[in-house]
Parts: C-alpha cells; sequence; structure tokens
C-alpha cells in the first residue's frame, strides 16, 4: 500500500468522528432548502469558507469543519463556473453521502463519506 493510500485512510478514519454532526447539519441544509448541494470543508489551518460547525482543539477531534455550498465555492471561485455541470455530474446523493471537501498534506480534494 502505498504511503498516499495509508495517509488517505488515516485521514477518512480522522473524520469519521464527525460524520453525525456533518449527517444532521447537511439534513438541516436540505430541509430548509439552503442549497442542494451542501459541502463541508475539513481542514487544520485557519479559512474563511462557509460556517463553523467544529473547531479543531474546542470539541473531539483534529480538524475544523465548516458548512458550505456549491453556491459559495463558485462565488469564491474555488469551482470555476465553467466547472460546474461537472461537479454536479459526480456530485453524490446528499441523502446518502457527505461531500467534504479536505485540505490536507494530500492536497486539496473532495471525498464522499457514507452517512451513518
Amino acid at each position: 500500500m502505498s504511503s498516499k493510500t495509508e495517509k488517505f485512510l488515516v485521514l477518512e478514519k480522522e473524520l469519521q468522528v464527525y460524520r453525525k454532526m456533518m449527517s444532521d447539519a447537511a439534513d438541516i441544509i436540505l430541509d430548509k432548502e439552503v442549497t442542494k448541494y451542501p459541502i463541508f470543508v475539513a481542514h487544520q489551518q485557519e479559512l474563511e469558507l462557509g460556517l463553523i460547525l467544529s473547531e479543531r482543539g474546542k470539541n473531539e477531534g483534529n480538524w475544523n469543519i465548516h458548512a458550505s455550498s456549491l453556491e459559495e465555492f463558485v462565488a469564491k471561485q474555488i469551482i470555476f463556473e465553467s466547472k460546474i455541470e461537472d461537479f454536479k455530474a459526480n456530485y453524490k446523493s446528499p441523502k446518502e453521502v457527505l461531500c467534504v471537501f479536505v485540505l490536507s498534506e494530500l492536497g486539496a480534494q473532495f471525498i464522499y463519506l457514507p452517512k451513518p
């Protein structure tokens, strides 16, 4: 197993702590029709994106977790307008999985975690 794969598995395990909280937040976001495309942001540095759900050091776990949306990612040019349709095509059902944008030593990437 490559070290990148091992780091990814460790990352996925570390994010399990936040699944219930992110799932509850996703349900509220969808129920209130804030967006059809909730995106959670997991990071360990300072970042102004979305609403803070969990702060590293104040809660269990090693990550800051923010709730955001496709619309905010487009407004902040993290996802370019020309790539919106590609993103939507890859986006999985928010009723079943959580879309998490992870900023880590592996770079920036979208991962999908099954809802608990």
